[in-house]
């Protein structure tokens, strides 16, 4: 299932990955790509986020996908068929030919490819950490999907790599290049609601124990390749669903695999929040949980205590994935669906002395530019890092259920040894290349 050979063959070859690192083509020269000049990406990962994120990046023409890694190689398949079929049907891409994209079952043989300019890390939360930080020490930009961590500690690992080795990092929380959740943070930032006082998120649950049997592992799937750095575990479709289901995978709701509701949407959500209340350097001081939490569905009540006085709430306000936003004077509703602002606000425009918000044409191009001016994109590394923070410490306080202190500076509980012990996890650091095995 997950056998200490198939641990060590791995780190074998991810050392001699990190002994070998290539100047990509937009550093030399000038230090940036020409305008004219296609990025050249990779894909780590094929489930169903990679059918959007391709189509994503070919709209902007500034794009090619050369190489993509995934262990399922059915789903590899698959997204053959997905990029076929958007060049025979996307006006955008008419005018381009096609190209071959190369398959693989390990991620590492496309970060060995020289002609790589940036990767898109689209795997379980669990290999973000690992994938991420080998591809900035051998000099590929990243577009890392969200939650940009599974624990605290690799996400400052990410961070760390992408500062030291000079990389771009876009992370996917697309939101930040949409107008509407702009316009509600402009809002907020520059007191048009008055003091904000609360804020309220509304996504899903935490994270839950395993609740399956084990099924017999399929052929087409490399199994010990897909948990990585994680410990042998029982295989089931629901981790890494079949072509024909239709379902999200549900990794992302187990512990070991994932944060649940909480870093799903979380990291959407908990992300305007704290880009609403400038804190996208810093986080909350306090967390608590509720005193009691049901035995299945719904579970709210979390608080998070900013050292402002700001409260921000775990809680279901009646529209599902979205962020509430209470000042003394209004209140604010945002979500993909929904922009609620009093009425005074709605034709609004921000006047010149107003702090106004980073205004991307898309979240993608916005990476593309970053890549080609060298400068931090919208939601760079740090960004990402601590949005998952918010997200992971609320998971380690509704799993000890008791009130939490947070120090956003050092990154670490007050004087808590088992809440501490919770920022981490096995095996990531050697797989990583940050620790002996």
């Amino acid at each position: 299932m997950h056998s200490s050979k198939h641990r060590r063959d791995f780190l074998k070859q991810a050392a001699a990955l990190s002994s070998f690192f290539i100047l990509p083509r937009h550093v030399l020269g000038r230090g940036f790509l020409a305008p004219s000049d296609v990025i050249q990406l990779g894909f780590l990962g094929a489930g169903k986020q990679s059918e959007t994120l391709m189509k994503r990046f070919l709209d902007t023409k500034q794009a090619r996908i050369l190489a993509i890694a995934d262990p399922h190689r059915l789903k590899l398949d698959r997204f053959l068929g997905w990029h076929q079929k958007q060049y025979a049907e996307a006006e955008a891409l008419k005018d381009q030919a096609s190209n071959e994209v190369q398959t693989y079952e390990n991620y590492l043989e496309v970060l060995h490819r020289k002609d790589i300019d940036a990767v898109a890390i689209i795997t379980p939360d669990h290999w973000h950490a690992v994938m991420a930080i080998q591809a900035a020490r051998v000099g590929k930009d990243i577009y890392g999907e969200k939650p940009l961590s599974l624990t605290v500690k690799e996400g400052r690992a990410m961070v760390d790599a992408v500062r030291k080795n000079n990389r771009v990092f876009q992370t996917g929380s697309m939101q930040r290049s949409w107008p509407n959740f702009r316009k509600a943070c402009e809002l907020v930032r520059n007191g048009y609601i008055g003091t904000i006082k609360e804020v309220q998120v509304n996504i899903g649950n935490p994270p839950k124990a395993v609740d399956f049997e084990s099924e017999p592992l399929p052929d087409h799937l490399n199994w010990p390749l897909w948990l990585g750095p994680n410990d042998a575990h029982i295989y089931h479709h629901f981790l890494a669903p079949r072509l024909e289901d239709t379902f999200w995978a549900k990794w992302r709701d187990y512990i070991p695999f994932g944060g649940g509701g909480m870093t799903d949407w979380g990291a959407h959500m908990f992300d305007i929040a704290q880009w609403a209340l400038d804190m996208d350097g810093s986080g909350p001081v306090r967390v608590i949980p509720p005193t009691t939490l049901p035995e299945s569905g719904e579970i709210r009540g979390l608080e998070y205590h900013y050292e402002n006085g700001v409260i921000m709430k775990h809680f279901n306000f009646g529209i599902n994935n979205a962020v509430r936003f209470i000042g003394t004077t209004g209140q604010i509703d945002i979500s993909r669906q929904v922009f609620n602002v009093p009425e005074k606000l709605k034709d609004l425009e921000l006047k010149g002395s107003d702090l106004k918000l980073p205004a991307p044409e898309n979240h993608y191009i916005d990476f593309f530019q970053s890549m080609r001016t060298r400068s931090k994109p919208i939601c760079d590394v740090e960004i990402g890092h601590r949005t998952a923070t918010v997200c992971n410490i609320g998971n380690i306080a509704y799993q000890l259920r008791r009130p939490l202190e947070w120090n956003p500076k050092k990154e670490l509980f007050k004087k808590d040894k088992e809440a501490n012990a919770l920022l981490t996890r096995k095996h990531w650091e050697q797989y990583a290349g940050l620790k002996n095995a």
